[in-house]
């Protein structure tokens, strides 16, 4: 349990750790103080007594009782008038309320119940019968609004973690670089799911013949994942990885192993894809962790064949040491596009209940990359329908890189 919930909770106990509050109404000042002797012996009970019926409620909303006992037979205003006043009052609604009657009438009972009353005695009650009734209402309505807070509590609980994820999720956007045009374009899609992934992405010119870009899943969802891929990314941006070549992906990925073991982590590891583009020679280099394979379509749409896959050939970061993470090259003709992409733009539970398979999603990509649409935003349109709600499971997140 957080620290706040637990706070939360305590707060609650301590509100309706409270004595059980009788408010008598009645207009016969012998009954008022018969009754308050049976209840004297009693400490954890408070009597109050309102003699005057036209005053009862105002009483009842001041003084807010576990439990009120109303007689019926009054003068100017009749009991039974005044049960259906204490329910239709917010204050009173819930508040169990015991009609006293001179007479065990049928009838009366019945009207009584029917308009509200949660019991009903014919006064005086035996002394042990009327504190048990006491007792257990004011119980059960005590527990009623310990339970009530609690779901109150609950709600704000949840409201509150909601602004946060929103707070997460605008702060992360606004650290996502903007689409370039040029001399490589690139351009984005990233949605996050409702419990905010760990999921972020960059691309950078380390020189001016070195363009980096890579993407970071970080495993599980919420705020901690989110900060650590935040704490990832300007890691890489500032390069602060000492006797690193960020050239070379193969030591970047070892560099950040080494540097973020998950159980200095809160058990939190990561996958990643990062590639090195060099223009002068139109060689691309790679190497990945865990992630899912970026897929390299070589040549103009129209032309478009089975990708090349670009694969992760070592473990998740952060998992476990790894004393070399490889890495890839291969040459990248004008008119290609290169897709990286993170696991919840592909792993999508499907409405029939399968899964969309992997090959189901790369043919899917090469047909709508021939297409006028925006291949992303076309994408995206297709999980959530394939998903049957525009709320994903976990961050979509993918970027093209058109050479």
């Amino acid at each position: 349990m957080m620290a706040e919930d637990k706070a939360n909770t305590i707060d609650i106990e301590k509100q309706f750790q409270q004595k059980i509050v009788v408010l008598l109404v009645d207009d016969q000042a012998m009954v008022g103080e018969a009754v308050r002797r049976m209840l004297a012996p009693h400490e954890d009970i408070t009597l109050h007594y309102c003699q005057d019926p036209r005053h009862a409620l105002q009483r009842a909303i001041e003084i807010r009782p576990t439990l009120i006992l109303q007689d019926l037979v009054m003068p100017e205003i009749s009991g039974l008038d005044l049960v259906p006043q204490y329910r239709q009052n917010e204050a009173t609604q819930d508040t169990p309320l015991i009609v006293l009657s001179t007479k065990e009438e049928a009838e009366t009972k019945a009207k009584a119940f029917a308009l509200g009353a949660n019991d009903y005695l014919v006064k005086l009650p035996d002394p042990v019968e009327l504190l048990a009734r006491i007792r257990y209402h004011s119980r059960g309505y005590i527990s009623l609004l310990q339970r009530n807070a609690a779901y109150e509590a609950l709600a704000q609980s949840r409201r509150h973690m909601a602004e946060q994820l929103e707070a997460g999720c605008k702060y992360l956007l606004a650290l996502l670089p903007e689409p370039i045009e040029s001399p490589v374009a690139v351009s984005w899609c990233y949605v996050p799911s409702a419990d905010l992934g760990g999921d972020t992405f960059g691309y950078y010119w380390i020189d001016e013949d070195h363009f980096a870009l890579y993407l970071i899943d970080v495993v599980g969802h919420g705020l901690d994942s989110a900060l650590l891929s935040v704490t990832l990314m300007n890691v890489l941006r500032s390069r602060a990885l000492a006797n690193t070549d960020f050239c070379e992906p193969g030591q970047v990925l070892k560099a950040l192993n080494d540097a973020f073991p998950m159980e200095e982590y809160g058990e939190k590891c990561f996958t990643m894809w990062y590639g090195v583009y060099q223009p002068s020679t139109s060689t691309l280099a790679w190497s990945g962790g865990g992630h899912p394979e970026a897929l390299l379509f070589e040549g103009s749409p129209e032309k478009t064949a089975e990708p090349l896959r670009l694969e992760s050939q070592g473990p998740m970061i952060g998992m476990m040491p790894w004393d070399e993470f490889e890495s890839g090259r291969c040459h990248v003709g004008s008119g290609s596009s290169l897709f990286v992409f993170s696991d919840g733009v592909h792993e999508i539970h499907k409405t029939d209940g399968k899964e969309w398979e992997f090959e189901d999603f790369v043919q899917y990509l090469a047909a709508i990359r021939q297409s006028a649409d925006p291949t992303m935003d076309q994408l995206l349109r297709h999980v959530r329908e394939l998903g049957g709600s525009d709320q994903l499971d976990d961050d979509f997140s993918i970027f093209e890189v058109k050479f």
